[in-house]
């Protein structure tokens, strides 16, 4: 018989996706459901078992796993999965969907099913991390009620932080993911001047290896602007989404470098980038010398 935890994931896009399937893998009951409803279906051979609407997806999970766009797509999906969860189900929102909005969803769930808990658990990382099962997950709301969830946890990530009561995790996300575009942003503009005083990403990554300033992110990024190589670990969409949240968030305290970056990467979305990864900023800044 299977102690594991049953588990619903609701989102299969690239994380919702990867984490559906690691989860498998380690050999979870897994059920999923999701807007578009290809997705998923490589899935099926490994279990996977595929619903038509949320609430049916969580009808016997123990663990929800909910992997969104955006609050309102969140907001939308609790009202309608909430009358078919069970009483001690616990919900993780493990989308980066805003400090205000958390809040919303908090308390929309909180109105619908008062029994279910709440966790806040937006991750670090992006795709090949989660399929890898190497994310950090940053969890905060009433660890002692958790133990069914951290066994998901573990399945799926190399580690849990815990950031106090439900939604404090949502701030720490925006704080990394601000932190995250100003440094894609920096290595772009930074290899650009590389590039016209004729060096190769290569050259500028062995200047930094070894040193304070090689982070494996900056790695990852020159090595696909070398390849030219922009599939998407990280749209570039998402991280202009978040970086709106994190500007909305931090009112009235102003975020300068933030606020040009967000101004610039609209007119990069709007221009056909969107949906490349966000280190696609370098091609925009290459086609606009």
């Amino acid at each position: 018989m299977n102690s594991l935890p049953e588990v619903a994931v609701l989102g299969l896009g690239a994380m919702g996706h990867a984490f559906a399937s690691n989860l498998l893998k380690g050999g979870f009951r897994v059920n999923a459901w999701n807007r578009s409803a290809e997705r998923g279906v490589d899935l099926l051979s490994g279990g996977l078992k595929l619903h038509a609407m949320p609430q049916q997806a969580v009808a016997g999970a123990d663990v929800i796993v909910s992997v969104l766009a955006d609050g309102d797509a969140t907001i939308n999906v609790i009202k309608q999965m909430s009358p078919g969860c069970k009483e001690t189900a616990i919900f993780c929102q493990m989308g980066t969907i805003g400090v205000q909005e958390t809040e919303n969803a908090i308390a929309t769930l909180k109105q619908l099913r008062p029994a279910m808990l709440y966790v806040d658990t937006p991750v670090s990382g992006t795709k090949a991390p989660a399929e890898n099962a190497q994310i950090l997950i940053l969890a905060s709301g009433q660890r002692d009620k958790c133990a069914a969830a951290e066994t998901v946890f573990s399945a799926i990530s190399r580690g849990t932080q815990w950031f106090g009561e439900a939604g404090n995790s949502q701030k720490m996300k925006l704080v990394l993911n601000s932190w995250l575009i100003a440094m894609m942003q920096g290595v772009a503009e930074s290899m650009q001047l590389a590039k016209q005083f004729g060096f190769t990403p290569n050259q500028f990554w062995h200047a930094l290896d070894g040193g304070p300033l090689a982070a494996p992110y900056v790695k990852a990024k020159l090595d696909a602007i070398a390849k030219n190589d922009y599939a998407p670990q990280m749209q570039l969409q998402h991280a202009l989404k978040d970086a709106k949240l994190a500007l909305t968030s931090a009112e009235p305290t102003t975020l300068p470098v933030l606020t040009k970056i967000a101004e610039v990467w609209e007119k990069v979305a709007a221009e056909g980038f969107a949906h490349q990864d966000l280190s696609s900023i370098y091609e925009w800044l290459d086609k606009h010398k």
